[in-house]
């Protein structure tokens, strides 16, 4: 399974992936507004990947079958500060 990922030009660290590049027609209207015009960063094979760095690839695909995108929100405060430990 292929996905194109995209970073949101609005948001830090906030990545929109969808099944087909440039494809965005199963993303809702509204998240594309507060997500801005999307920027391409790069192509994932998921079906190679047993994980991803700051999501879960189960979920990802799940998502990506179902609803056609998955959105990737930036990390919380509170997963910043796990990080400094």
């Amino acid at each position: 399974m292929l996905a194109s990922v995209y970073r949101s030009n609005k948001k830090d660290e906030m990545y929109l992936y969808v099944v087909k590049k440039d494809d965005f027609s199963s993303v809702p209207e509204a998240l594309l507004k507060v997500f801005g015009q999307p920027e391409f960063a790069l192509q994932l094979n998921l079906g190679n990947r047993e994980s991803l760095a700051r999501a879960d690839i189960n979920e990802v695909k799940q998502q990506l079958k179902e609803e056609g995108f998955y959105l990737q929100m930036p990390p919380s405060i509170h997963d910043n500060q796990a990080d400094l430990k």
